[in-house]
C-alpha cells in the first residue's frame, strides 16, 4: 500500500504545485512558450473534461459529490488490489488515476475558497474578501498545451477537407496526464494486468 501512496502524493505535490504557481503569476489566458509545440497557457475549467459544463451550479455540485464518490471507491479498489497481491501494474494504473481525480477534486474543492480571481489580474492567496466561489464550486486550473501539429487539411478529407486544424487542441493539467497515463496503462497491459 505504501507504494501506492507515495505515487499519489508525489503526483499531488507536483500538480498542486504547478497549479499554485500558474494561480499566483499568471493571469488567464497568459502564456509562455517552452518550444513551438509546448506552451504554458493559463486557462480555467468550470465543469467536466476540455470545458464542458454540466447544468450550472447544481450541476456542478452533482459532479463533485459523483468524483467524491469515485475517489472513495478507486481508493477501496486499491486497497483490494493490494490484499488480493495483484500485479504492481494494476496498483500503478489505478494510483494514477486516484491521484488525478484527487488532484482536479482539490481545485473543485477548495480553489474558489482561497483564491481571488484570476481575470485580468494574478489571483490573490487568501484574499481578504473571501475567494470567488464557495466550496465544491472551485475551477480547475489548466496549463499544459501541446499544440504539435498547425495547418490546413488536405481538401480530399470528408467534413474538414481545407479547415484550419490544431493537433493537440485541449489544454490540461498533471492531474489529467495522470489519469490518462492510469487509463492507457489499464489498456495497454490488460493481460498481465487482470490476468486470472
Amino acid at each position: 500500500m505504501r507504494r501506492s501512496w507515495i505515487i499519489v502524493l508525489a503526483i499531488l505535490l507536483i500538480d498542486q504545485t504547478l497549479k499554485f504557481w500558474i494561480k499566483t503569476h499568471m493571469t488567464i489566458g497568459q502564456e509562455f512558450r517552452l518550444t513551438d509545440w509546448f506552451i504554458i497557457h493559463f486557462t480555467e475549467n468550470n465543469g467536466m473534461a476540455f470545458g464542458m459544463e454540466f447544468g450550472g451550479q447544481w450541476g456542478k455540485l452533482a459532479l463533485s459529490l459523483f468524483r467524491i464518490f469515485a475517489i472513495a471507491g478507486i481508493a477501496w479498489y486499491i486497497r483490494n488490489l493490494r490484499k488480493q497481491e495483484a500485479p504492481t501494474l494494476a496498483i500503478v494504473s489505478f494510483s494514477f488515476i486516484l491521484a488525478g481525480a484527487i488532484g482536479n477534486m482539490l481545485d473543485s474543492a477548495f480553489y474558489g475558497m482561497i483564491f481571488s480571481e484570476s481575470y485580468g489580474q494574478v489571483a490573490g492567496l487568501f484574499p481578504e474578501n473571501g475567494g470567488y466561489a464557495g466550496f465544491l464550486q472551485g475551477k480547475v486550473v489548466d496549463m499544459l498545451y501541446f499544440p504539435l501539429w498547425k495547418g490546413f487539411l488536405p481538401e480530399w478529407i470528408p467534413f474538414w477537407g481545407g479547415d484550419y486544424f490544431i493537433f493537440f487542441r485541449p489544454v490540461f493539467n498533471v492531474a489529467d496526464s495522470a489519469i490518462s497515463i492510469g487509463v492507457a496503462l489499464l489498456i495497454l497491459f490488460q493481460r498481465k494486468i487482470f490476468r486470472p
